[in-house]
């Protein structure tokens, strides 16, 4: 008979958690613990880096990038090669510690710590040629991509180990050297994979350190920080901005979204019905490019409501280390409390709930899936960016209604079009106000696909060619001989 409560998972080689500062393994005074959100249970201790503490990191990656600037494209992309084997040969650990900090099922932390190898392989092939603008035998124009010096990158909690990579990979391929910053609900995959990287990289290079708030508060001010990778909410983007003008340092924002899905009425319900599912509630839909409100013709819609309360139905929401688990449970206590508010407002608004609702179960932060149909298009649920399972599916009867309706918001990050006519959906994904939009898929990123947002879901460019240019200062040689 099949174990319904079967575990998965292997054992940690790490006990003790430090930071990684010029090579070396460094500790703290000051410490906290990290929570395992399926429980509410203390995993490890990890260490609270001072301000002294991050000075060491600038100055130890200040010197570092000295000698890294001068290394070949050849050192640098085996470099990143080395990195990539680092964290495959500890797969399955690394596996078992993300579930475990993180909450994500296995499939959820596979596509994740696969993604980081793979990411590291990709961007380590890539280069910025320089431009020959010119060259008439007298005078030669060279425009070429050089290093901005040392990148400060701050990363969130939902992909903590992926989104680094996004940061560490471009940067170090660049020429830069970096001081990176994991979030406090999140650091221990990202803190063990820069203890690993010390085994292949020179001292300085990649420092990781942790901390709260005021750590990133203290790197975003920091004068000897030229360069701040930041994902996370458009108001601590806001932040990070002002602060980072102090010394006019460099920038690149991935920030909030409230990514819209538009489904026309020529779909078939029920075949669609698990994509527009997934699209919604990977990870728990504590993913910023989730679908957060879901657009659907009057024509299709009852039809795809009952085809997303069936397959909903079937989902498993549990602690991420079972192996029947579909879904975990949401990361931390703020964002478990700021869900439970925002459904505790629908059931005072009177909005209709299709299935889920109110949590109900302890301990652990597990939110049911939740859909809402139809409320108001000024209802919290469809304004805000939830960051956990809850979907408000909305009813339109005109496109262009539907159009102007998916971009009336300050977000414009990711969207996507639903539709057996590929002419029409091209049409109103030209129309919607986001940096990606996806026609008949969701979710497919890549190392060579450009991904930034639009209005306030941020500036600047992650991964592809555009995305390394990004960790680059461009500058012009221009030449000519003597008495030409």
């Amino acid at each position: 008979m099949k174990n319904e409560k079967a575990m998965w998972g292997t054992e940690v080689p790490v006990r003790e958690f430090a930071m990684s500062i010029g090579g070396q393994r460094v500790t703290s005074e000051n410490t906290d613990f990290a929570i395992n959100p399926a429980t509410e249970e203390r995993i490890a201790r990890f260490p609270l880096a001072s301000r002294e503490q991050l000075d060491a990191a600038v100055a130890a990656a200040g010197e570092a990038f000295l000698t890294w600037r001068a290394s070949s494209i050849a050192e640098r992309r085996a470099a990143l090669e080395r990195l990539a084997g680092k964290i495959e040969e500890h797969y399955e650990a690394f596996l078992t510690l993300l579930t475990t900090e993180q909450g994500k099922p296995r499939a959820g932390a596979e596509w994740e710590i696969g993604g980081s190898i793979h990411w590291l392989r990709e961007i380590a092939k890539q280069s910025l040629p320089e431009e020959i603008v010119r060259d008439d035998g007298v005078n030669r124009v060279v425009t070429r991509h050089t290093p901005i010096g040392v990148i400060g990158g701050i990363t969130p909690w939902n992909f903590p180990l992926l989104l680094a990579v996004w940061k560490i990979a471009p940067a170090l391929m660049a020429g830069n050297t970096m001081v990176l910053k994991p979030s406090p609900f999140t650091p221990l995959c990202t803190l063990w994979f820069g203890e690993l990287a010390q085994e292949v990289l020179p001292p300085g290079v990649l420092n990781v350190i942790s901390g709260g708030n005021d750590l990133g508060q203290w790197m975003t001010a920091h004068p000897g920080i030229g360069k701040i990778a930041f994902t996370g909410s458009t108001a601590t983007g806001r932040r990070v901005m002002q602060s980072a003008a102090s010394n006019l340092k460099r920038l690149t924002l991935e920030l909030g979204g409230n990514d819209p899905a538009i489904v026309l009425p020529d779909v078939d319900p029920e075949a669609i019905a698990k994509d527009l599912f997934w699209a919604s509630f990977q990870n728990s839909s504590q993913f910023c490019v989730a679908t957060k409100r879901l657009y659907v013709h009057e024509d299709v819609y009852d039809r795809v409501v009952a085809a997303l309360v069936d397959y909903a139905r079937t989902v498993q929401v549990d602690n991420g280390l079972l192996v029947q688990a579909q879904l975990g449970p949401l990361q931390n206590k703020m964002q478990y409390e700021k869900v439970r508010d925002l459904l505790q407002d629908s059931q005072t608004q009177g909005h209709r709930v299709l299935l889920g609702g109110a949590p109900a179960r302890s301990p652990g932060y597990f939110i049911p899936i939740t859909l809402i149909d139809n409320p108001p298009d000024d209802a919290r649920c469809v304004v805000e960016e939830a960051f956990g399972p809850v979907l408000p599916i909305l009813k339109y009867r005109d496109l262009d209604e539907a159009i102007r309706r998916a971009n009336d918001t300050e977000y414009g990050l990711a969207a996507s079009v639903w539709s057996a006519d590929l002419e029409k959906a091209r049409d109103v994904a030209q129309r919607l106000e986001a940096g990606t939009v996806w026609i008949n898929q969701i979710h497919v990123f890549g190392p060579d696909i450009a991904f930034g947002g639009h209005k306030q879901s941020g500036m600047g460019i992650e991964n592809s060619l555009h995305g390394l240019a990004e960790y680059c200062n461009v500058q012009t040689v221009m030449e000519r001989p003597l008495g030409a």
